[in-house]
């Protein structure tokens, strides 16, 4: 009798975790890492911020990576310190990044930047209802929330940003956090994910508010796709490299073999993405397809973040890439140009948008056209 009563409740219990629905019930399961890669100087390897334990030189006094000039420079990215007015780009993050205003405004002093503040109605935090409630600090994701506001107003200086922080690194939480930033911004950029999950798909209507762009990092571990990069109502960003002369002359892009890509297991592609002329060269069958588009990601030619919180025992100025980087640059690009971004605006843009990236992989090769690596390649303008 005991046996029978205790696999009643075991029974019991297996139904509640996968009963899942938009009351609420069940929460999807797992959890969710930041894709911010961070250089030690020490050996010149990156290394994924989330689970770090090796001890190395992370911080410097003065900026290592590159800057916002630069980026500009090669994409053709508005110089106007105004871009992105009128517009509020929203950040998701998980836990607490006590300085991320400060640390904002010191990144924004180096590189001429207007200052984005709490006074000045340009930056705001909350946690993950809208409050002040914030969550517990945690220094992987407080570097990624550094480099997360820090780039989007980097690109979109105009722009008002949001920092939404939510409870935890659970799916549950990330997404009420989404939930928030979506009903208070135009973009919303989210530089984390997961494993794809059977039933992937009834989380998918966070990621989806009229008039409302959702950018998401593809991954930094090639292929399989991952969630919520495979949600058909994202725009999925993959990685590329940047590469330069001695003189820091641009001398062309390849594809990171870290980007994030592949045929999602679980979601069908978009209408406007299954009927793209170039869509079925890389086999993915009606199934998602992801990334959509690509940016500068790669830790060896990775951007400079400072951050005073901590990491590694060290505070100061990070090279860091990623996924995480390219993410709220396409986010903030977005807001230059104004326009909702999604599936159907990036599969009928003009080729002339678009660097084509040719060389490089990630598991999958890059192609003439779009690929599995970098979509259909990183912007040139504002979308």
């Amino acid at each position: 009798m005991r046996v029978r009563g205790f696999l009643r409740v075991l029974c019991a219990a297996a139904i509640s975790l996968l009963a899942f629905s938009r009351a609420g019930a069940a929460q999807p399961l797992g959890w969710a890492h930041p894709y911010v890669m961070v250089v030690n100087h020490a050996n010149g390897r990156a290394y994924r911020a989330w689970n770090n334990k090796r001890p190395g030189r992370y911080a410097t006094n003065s900026p290592t990576g590159l800057s916002p000039s630069v980026i500009k420079s090669v994409y053709n990215f508005p110089t106007s310190p105004t871009a992105g007015a009128g517009k509020t780009i929203a950040i998701v993050d998980a836990y607490d990044d006590p300085t991320a205003e400060q640390d904002l405004n010191v990144f924004s002093s180096q590189y001429g930047l207007p200052p984005c503040t709490t006074a000045n109605g340009c930056f705001k935090k909350v946690d993950q209802t809208g409050g002040t409630h914030y969550p517990r600090k945690n220094a992987g994701w407080a570097l990624e929330i550094s480099l997360d506001i820090q780039w989007a107003h980097a690109l979109a200086p105009g722009a008002r940003i949001l920092l939404v922080e939510a409870n935890s690194n659970r799916f549950a939480d990330l997404l009420a956090a989404e939930d928030y930033a979506k009903a208070h911004a135009q973009y919303v950029s989210n530089s984390w994910g997961g494993s794809e999950f059977s039933g992937e798909s009834a989380y998918d209507y966070h990621f989806s508010q009229p008039g409302v762009s959702f950018f998401v990092s593809s991954g930094d571990n090639g292929a399989p796709a991952e969630y919520p990069s495979s949600s058909p109502n994202v725009i999925s960003v993959g990685g590329t490299s940047l590469h330069f002369d001695s003189s820091g002359n641009f001398l062309g892009e390849t594809g990171w073999s870290g980007s994030g890509g592949g045929c999602s297991q679980y979601e069908a592609a978009t209408s406007a993405q299954r009927s793209f002329g170039e869509y079925p060269q890389v086999n993915c069958r009606g199934q998602r397809a992801t990334p959509d588009v690509a940016l500068d990601a790669d830790p060896a030619s990775g951007v400079s973040v400072y951050d005073s919180t901590r990491y590694q025992g060290q505070s100061g100025w990070f090279t860091v890439g990623g996924t995480s980087a390219s993410t709220p640059m396409w986010a903030a690009i977005s807001a230059d140009g104004g326009t909702v971004v999604d599936s159907a605006h990036v599969y009928s843009e003009p080729s002339s948008q678009f660097r084509d990236i040719t060389s490089g992989n990630n598991g999958f090769p890059c192609l003439v056209g779009y690929d599995l690596v970098t979509g259909r390649g990183s912007a040139l303008g504002t979308p």
